[in-house]
């Protein structure tokens, strides 16, 4: 039996304030599942044209599956949020780029018929759960060389990446830091940062009741002067610091995917089409370069070169992976199409989470851009993996009418 695809649209998306993670966040004694249950309800209340009934699966990703972030969470989080009973849901797990492939995912689903329409995000929260809590390697993979022992230190990939390019110096890295914390600061006083949050009620035993409506990572002020005196964890005089690679942090993102015939029949509004993707294996000691084989991989799937991509949303990680990107595309390390609002070293990273942060922040710089017509959302994932989802605009002003 021979089917059609169908055309997979992404309707909107929304996320918490992304929090630092430790005792004295913002989210410290808020619930993971907590902060994943607002962004489902937000969805539904932004979308009044969607009855909840027609949501056919929930995909919720977390990297660390236990306590509050545990019990298949798509599920429970569905059950939480108010959904019918009726509405299944899932958890799924691939480190950074779990939200990701719950959409890569829920999105061939919807390409293959078998759903209508879905929500599919991540939540992290990095206080309550460190990356690698409860974990147990295989000592296989030391003992028998599988992997270098630095595969497991997501920093110490960092500098291995260093070392494998040394032209990607630590100056260049100080300086794209610095600039994501301006572009960042930049989008939020011009309101391009903002209106896809959802705010968060806080509690504290001490201090009682809180709203989080802004996000609590950024260090707006941050300067060259000042990363160049910031420790290197990782290595004794390496290249790595807080200043230039991601922090500990905690949210949750959400977004909604419909087939585009069903996304029209409801009313909904379009805000991307899906047009392709691709994830690809890499050495675990160099993760940071596997968006560079993930985005091969899904420019040949779609036919499109690096020169038809016009906006880019790539995790920044760490400054260093993110031009070990660009570099291998010539890509120059200011290029303005190149995370217009900052990134994940302004923003935060709460793994699982941060793939749709990337999307939504891509959906509404298509709003805006009617000239440009497909962007890239692409991250490095954690044990030597890339990710790359490919969006075409749908306010392309070139496209037929």
């Amino acid at each position: 039996m021979s089917r059609q695809l169908r055309e997979v649209v992404f309707v909107d998306g929304v996320r918490t304030p992304f929090g630092k993670a430790g005792p004295t966040g913002i989210y410290a004694e808020t619930r993971a599942d907590d902060l994943v249950v607002r962004c489902i309800r937000e969805l539904l209340r932004r979308n009044p044209s969607l009855p909840p009934e027609r949501v056919d699966e929930v995909a919720i990703a977390a990297t660390t599956q236990i306590g509050d972030q545990g019990l298949t969470i798509g599920r429970t989080a569905a059950l939480l949020a108010g959904l019918p009973k009726s509405v299944p849901g899932y958890a799924i797990d691939r480190m950074c780029a779990g939200a990701m492939t719950a959409v890569t995912t829920t999105a061939s689903g919807i390409a293959f018929g078998a759903y209508d329409v879905a929500i599919a995000g991540g939540v992290e929260h990095m206080g309550h759960h460190p990356m690698g809590e409860g974990v147990d390697p295989n000592p296989r993979f030391v003992s028998e060389k599988i992997v270098d022992g630095s595969a497991l230190v997501m920093g110490s990939t960092a500098e291995n990446l260093h070392d494998r390019f040394p032209h990607l110096t630590k100056e260049r890295a100080d300086a794209f830091a610095v600039a994501s914390q301006q572009k960042y600061a930049k989008a939020v006083g011009g309101g391009q940062i903002g209106p896809e949050l959802v705010p968060v009620a806080t509690r504290s035993a001490e201090t009682g009741w809180g709203l989080a409506t802004v996000d609590e990572p950024p260090r707006p002020n941050t300067t060259l002067e000042g990363l160049a005196t910031l420790k290197t964890p990782f290595r004794s005089h390496g290249h790595v610091t807080a200043g230039n690679a991601a922090g500990l942090n905690d949210g949750a993102t959400g977004c909604l995917l419909a087939a585009e015939d069903v996304a029209t029949e409801l009313g909904l509004t379009i805000g991307m089409r899906l047009v392709g993707y691709g994830f690809a294996g890499v050495e675990p000691e160099v993760m940071g370069v596997g968006p560079i084989p993930s985005t091969e991989k899904a420019l040949a799937s779609t036919g499109l070169s690096i020169s038809d991509i016009g906006l880019f949303e790539l995790n920044e990680a760490f400054a260093v992976q993110v031009l070990a990107f660009l570099d291998h595309y010539g890509i120059a390390d200011d290029d303005e199409r190149v995370n217009p609002w900052g990134g994940a070293i302004a923003v935060g990273h709460p793994l699982a989470s941060s793939g749709v942060r990337l999307m939504t922040q891509l959906s509404r710089q298509f709003a805006q851009r009617p000239d440009v017509r497909y962007g890239l959302t692409a991250m490095c994932i954690g044990i030597g993996m890339g990710g790359t989802v490919i969006w075409e605009n749908p306010n392309w002003e070139g496209a037929e009418k």
